[in-house]
């Protein structure tokens, strides 16, 4: 099953240049951020709540507009962008997927996005089968979505952003209520989309998730990018005061790993051969 990125801008980098933004109440939530993603990277967002995450990506998709500095998707200022033009390029999967979910059925929810952004027929067609099947819900096309556990609700709402063929996709606390069977179905979704040159941006305070599923880690912390570094760098040991000023914890093979001497981003093969020796002197 394949999901790729409708039209030209099927991969599209994006730029945060020394972006600050305010909320109307006074409140700080990004300080001078720059950040920049090359197409088809997969970048995890880490940090405490409050830290400045959900404002960024939302900048990203034009739900906010910068205070100042600028943020750039293909090389268009987003300012001066339509939030519906921008919704054809970024996605965004909210975190809580009750937010987002409002249609009668399954296929008509996941069939919104592609309609809204000008597409009929068997195109939409497609592309809803296509986003059913890559979050494992075929059989519930014609279930009301409160029908659903909240589990599924959650694969439900990332299928309707899956199905709009957007070149960046933004999944937001992906993990969340998820089992072992659907954290290993998002990775997959994840891997589906980087196979499809797509670019993916995920919100998770799931540091095993991280690990094992993005090329990049951004920490930040009260409206500052204070870490950005691939999982192998971010999760060292010579990483972990930063991560704890976030009040984040490296994954558990990550403090194993560095214990045993097989690095911060051990595969389980090597974490059990480790052990093995461990115990045998």
């Amino acid at each position: 099953m394949t999901l790729h990125a409708a039209g030209r801008t099927a991969s599209v980098p994006v730029a945060v240049e020394d972006v600050s933004f305010r909320y109307p109440d006074g409140t700080v939530a990004l300080t001078n951020g720059s950040l920049s993603i090359a197409p088809g990277e997969r970048v995890a967002l880490v940090g405490q709540n409050g830290s400045g995450k959900s404002t960024l990506v939302r900048l990203l998709n034009g739900l906010l507009r910068p205070t100042s500095g600028r943020v750039l998707i293909d090389g268009q200022d987003v300012a001066r962008r339509h939030v519906a033009a921008l919704a054809a390029i970024v996605g965004l999967a909210f975190q809580n997927p009750d937010r987002q979910i409002f249609a009668r059925t399954a296929r008509a929810e996941v069939a919104f996005g592609p309609r809204n952004l000008g597409r009929r027929g068997a195109t939409v067609d497609h592309a809803v089968a296509d986003a059913l099947a890559v979050v494992g819900l075929t059989d519930a096309a014609g279930t009301h979505p409160y029908d659903l556990g909240y589990s599924r609700r959650k694969l439900l709402a990332m299928a309707s952003i899956l199905a709009m063929e957007t070149p960046v996709v933004v999944l937001d606390e992906p993990t969340t209520g998820q089992d072992a069977w659907g954290i290993g179905r998002i990775q997959g979704i994840v891997e589906t989309l980087n196979d499809a040159g797509r670019t993916v941006i995920a919100i998770s305070h799931d540091m095993r998730f991280v690990a094992e599923t993005f090329d990049r880690v951004v920490a930040m912390r009260a409206g500052e990018i204070v870490l950005d570094a691939p999982p192998v760098e971010a999760f060292a040991e010579a990483s972990w005061p930063t991560l704890a000023s976030t009040f984040l914890d490296p994954p558990l093979a990550a403090r194993v790993g560095a214990r045993l001497g097989v690095g911060s981003t051990p595969t389980d093969t090597a974490l059990a051969a480790a052990l093995r020796v461990s115990t045998a002197r």
